[in-house]
């Protein structure tokens, strides 16, 4: 029994002393493993700095235009509401005015003149001035009543669209009374070009300049960036935001960016500093301190000092040389591997 007990004792020693001669040395990894793993060099690039506004997007005053009355009366019927898709030339409101019934009263009036004016000239008895008079008076009242609106009778005149594109503000409804000092009763706007306007503060105004380029999000859509440039940058503070406001032009395909959407912008600052960078993706941040696996065969863990971080590259002041390789894949495995040894 002793004999037995002696050889299986035996046996644990060799298979732990070979088990022990398989281990690979300090930082060197599996070659399986290797095959997994991937790396890239550090390099040196011009530093950018990152910071960001606040901002919304508006409509082009250019490709907006607003209805105002042009008399008093009282809102009939609305045809439209706000965020509406309409088109040139489609009835928005129906208006009664009185002002307008004696205008209409005034044009019945002429085209009965005309009428007798040109009878009396067929006959001798008007001259070719009193004829072209009244047609002038005629025709004046006419272009005047379009100026109002089509007219419907009984004192009502349509209101028509001025322009195809989207209701951003509406103001008139049935019933509403309306004079020709009133606000507009609706604004169009064309929303395949919008604003996105950002606020700049004393602080950061020295590092924003007109032609800078800039990065937009929203929390509409998280995962995508519009991309554009700074085309003009206001130089009055505004009294209310007590900011400059700098003014971004956009194309806007889908439609995607709507007025008064509150959105981030990312201004891109180029320094003339030079910095080691490599992706942010091979950082590792633990115990308070951020680390990187450096090697391609060979690894160990090097402490590093990243000095700031834009678009998926981090810049390093310290820990890192140029051209030197750093782990991108697998490299938590490895860290906590040789951390552990």
């Amino acid at each position: 029994m002793k004999k037995l007990n002696f050889i299986v004792l035996l046996f644990l020693i060799a298979c732990g002393q070979n088990k022990q001669s398989n281990q690979p040395a300090e930082g060197v990894i599996a070659e399986a493993f290797l095959k997994e793993v991937v790396t890239v060099k550090a390099v040196t690039k011009q530093l950018q700095k990152e910071f960001t506004l606040t901002g919304k997007v508006t409509a082009d005053p250019d490709r907006t235009i607003s209805y105002s009355p042009l008399v008093s009366g009282v809102v009939v019927k609305s045809y439209f509401t706000l965020g509406d898709r309409v088109g040139k030339g489609q009835t928005m409101l129906d208006i009664r005015s009185s002002e307008l019934s004696s205008l209409q009263s005034e044009l019945t009036i002429a085209q009965r003149n005309l009428q007798s004016v040109q009878a009396l000239f067929e006959s001798g008895m008007a001259t070719d001035r009193e004829v072209v008079e009244a047609r002038s008076t005629y025709e004046k009242l006419q272009v005047d009543l379009v100026l109002y609106g089509e007219n419907k009778g009984n004192g009502i005149f349509s209101i028509k669209a001025p322009m195809s594109g989207y209701v951003i503000e509406k103001h008139g409804n049935a019933g509403s009374t309306i004079s020709a000092e009133s606000e507009p009763l609706f604004s169009i706007t064309d929303l395949s070009t919008v604003w996105v306007v950002a606020n700049i503060y004393a602080g950061n105004l020295q590092f924003v300049q007109e032609g800078q380029s800039v990065e937009i999000t929203s929390v509409a859509y998280p995962k995508e960036v519009f991309r554009g440039k700074i085309n003009s940058i206001s130089q009055v503070f505004d009294p209310e935001d007590k900011a400059l406001k700098a003014r971004i032009v956009l194309p806007n395909p889908g439609l995607k960016l709507k007025p008064e959407m509150s959105v981030v912008v990312k201004l891109l600052n180029k320094s003339d500093a030079e910095m080691i960078t490599i992706p942010s993706n091979a950082v590792i941040f633990d115990n308070n301190s951020y680390f990187t696996v450096v090697g391609s065969k060979n690894f160990e863990i090097r402490k590093i000092t990243p000095y700031d971080h834009h678009n998926g590259i981090t810049y390093i002041s310290e820990g890192l040389e140029s051209g030197e390789e750093v782990v991108i894949k697998n490299q938590l495995l490895i860290y906590n591997e040789l951390k552990g040894k």
